[in-house]
C-alpha cells in the first residue's frame, strides 16, 4: 500500500463541538476540506468556512460528512503537528550548535519552515524553498513571514550562513514583496562580518522594498560557552557603533514614511549602556517577540500597574522571583515601586547563567540548575517564588534543563508559582496569592 501523501490527523476533537457532533473522532484523518485536499493545518484553516464538507479515513474506511460551523470557523478539534523542514545551512553563529548535551529534545531541532514562520513567527532564510512552496504561500496569503537576511551580500551571506548553494536573498525577498506579501526581517550582527558598511548597505538593500518588507531586527549574535566562534564576543563598542547606524536610517525613514522601520534589540542598548528610544518610537511593535522594544514596553507598563486589591487586604509577607542579569535593574526598579507604593515586598536574585556562559543574559535561557544554585544563597522566610513564564516551556511548567517547577519546590521549600512575565501579571500572581 503506498504511503499517504496527504491528510491531517485529528488530534482531540473538543466534547459538545461542532466536530462532536457531526460524528469526528481523535484519530481521524482528513484528507480532503470543501473539495481541497489537505496536507496541514494551514489548508484547514485556509479553506474553513462555515458549511464543512469533510471526507475522512476511520480505520482505513473512507467516509464524508457536513458539518455546519454556526457563529464562527471554530468548530472544536485540534490536528497532529506537521513534519517539520529542517535547516541544511550550517551557519557560522548558529544557537542549535552551542548547544550542550541534556537539554529537551525538541531545542536541537533546526527548522527552517515557511509554515512555522507564518504561524509563529519562526524565522527562516529562504534557502530551502522550491516553486510548490512559493506558490503556495501566494495564494493562501501566508503573510507575514520572518526572515533572516544578516546581509544582502551573496558572497557574504552566503558564507555566513554556510551554504554556497543558497539563492540571492534579494531575489528571494523582490518574489514576495511583488507579490504583496509582508515580511520582517533581521539580522543577526557578527563582528567583523556584517557590521559597519555592510550593515548600511544591507539596510539600504531592504528599504527598497518596503513597505512589504515592514520591519528590519537588528540582533547582537548570541554566543554561548560550549560553541566555537570565528569573531569575537559582541561588544559594548559593537552594541554603540550599531546603536549610531541604526539610529540615523531611523531618523531618515522616520522623516519619509512616517516609520522608523529598522530597530535595535533591547540588549543593543543594554550592552551600549544606552537608554531606550521613547515607546512610540518602536511603532506597533512588529518584532517584540524578537526582544526589540520588550523592555521598554514593560517599563511602560509598569508606570500604570496597580495590585488588583486594596492595601488594607494586601497579602502579608515578601515575596520572592529572579530574572537573568540583562532585565534585572529593570525588574529591581518595578519591584522597589510596587513596594514603596502598594506596600508588598518582592526581593529579586539575579541568575547569572553559568550553564551556557555569562555572555547569554535573558531570562528565557536559564536553566532550572542556575535558578536553584542562585536561591540557595536567599534568606528569609517568603510565601511563594514567582517563576516569569519566560524562563519555562510554553505548555509545561519545565525549564529547559528539564527541571520542574516541582523540583524547584523541593529545593527550595517554596511554593513555586507560574507568572506572566508582565508587570500586571506579576501583580495579578500576588493578589491570587493573598
Amino acid at each position: 500500500m503506498p504511503p499517504r501523501t496527504n491528510g491531517i490527523e485529528i488530534e482531540s476533537v473538543i466534547p459538545g463541538g461542532p466536530a462532536e457532533k457531526g460524528g469526528l473522532r481523535r484519530g481521524d484523518i482528513i484528507t480532503s476540506l470543501n473539495r481541497h485536499p489537505m496536507h496541514d493545518v494551514i489548508d484547514f484553516m485556509f479553506y474553513k468556512s462555515e458549511e464543512l464538507d469533510i471526507e475522512f479515513l476511520r480505520a482505513g474506511a473512507k467516509k464524508k460528512l457536513r458539518i455546519i460551523a454556526e457563529g464562527g470557523n471554530d468548530i472544536g478539534l485540534t490536528v497532529k503537528p506537521f513534519k517539520v523542514k529542517t535547516c541544511r545551512n550550517n551557519c557560522i553563529f548558529c544557537f542549535v550548535k552551542q548547544l550542550p548535551k541534556g537539554l529537551r529534545r525538541s531545542l536541537y531541532v533546526k527548522d527552517e519552515d515557511y509554515r512555522l514562520s507564518f504561524l509563529y513567527g519562526n524565522y527562516m532564510t529562504l534557502s530551502n524553498m522550491d516553486p510548490k512552496d512559493k506558490k503556495r504561500i501566494v495564494e493562501q496569503r501566508l503573510s507575514p513571514l520572518f526572515i533572516s537576511v544578516h546581509t544582502t551580500n551573496r558572497t557574504l551571506r552566503n558564507r555566513m550562513i554556510g551554504n554556497p548553494k543558497a539563492p540571492d536573498i534579494m531575489r528571494e525577498l523582490r518574489f514576495f514583496t511583488d507579490n504583496k506579501i509582508r515580511v520582517h526581517t533581521q539580522i543577526v550582527l557578527c563582528p567583523g562580518y556584517n557590521d559597519g558598511r555592510e550593515l548600511q548597505n544591507t539596510i539600504r538593500d531592504l528599504h527598497k522594498l518596503y513597505p512589504y518588507v515592514a520591519s528590519i531586527a537588528v540582533v547582537p549574535v548570541g554566543l554561548t560557552a560550549h560553541g566555537r566562534h570565528p569573531f569575537d564576543p559582541f561588544s559594548k563598542g559593537d552594541a554603540a557603533s550599531a546603536i549610531k547606524t541604526v539610529e540615523s536610517f531611523q531618523k531618515r525613514f522616520k522623516k519619509r514614511h512616517g516609520d522608523s522601520i529598522v530597530y535595535c534589540a533591547d540588549e543593543m542598548y543594554i550592552k551600549a549602556g544606552h537608554p531606550f528610544p521613547p515607546l512610540r518610537e518602536y511603532g506597533m511593535l512588529p518584532q517584540i517577540e524578537n526582544g526589540v522594544g520588550m523592555v521598554p514596553l514593560f517599563i511602560s507598563q509598569s508606570r500604570k500597574v496597580k495590585l488588583p486589591l486594596p492595601k488594607e487586604s494586601a497579602p502579608g509577607g515578601a515575596f520572592l522571583t529572579f530574572t537573568g542579569t540583562s532585565f534585572y535593574p529593570f525588574l529591581k526598579k518595578f519591584a522597589d515601586r510596587l513596594s514603596e507604593k502598594e506596600g508588598v515586598e518582592i526581593d529579586v536574585t539575579e541568575v547569572e547563567n553559568n550553564f551556557f556562559g555569562p555572555t547569554v543574559s535573558v531570562t528565557g535561557l536559564l536553566t532550572g540548575r542556575d535558578i536553584i544554585r542562585s536561591l540557595h544563597d536567599v534568606t528569609g522566610p517568603y510565601r511563594a517564588l514567582l517563576v516569569p513564564d519566560a524562563a519555562l516551556k510554553e505548555d509545561e511548567d519545565v525549564f529547559l534543563d528539564g527541571v520542574s517547577l516541582r523540583d524547584i519546590e523541593e529545593a527550595t521549600g517554596l511554593k513555586a508559582v507560574r507568572t506572566e512575565a508582565t508587570p500586571q501579571g506579576l501583580a495579578d500572581a500576588i493578589a491570587g496569592l493573598k
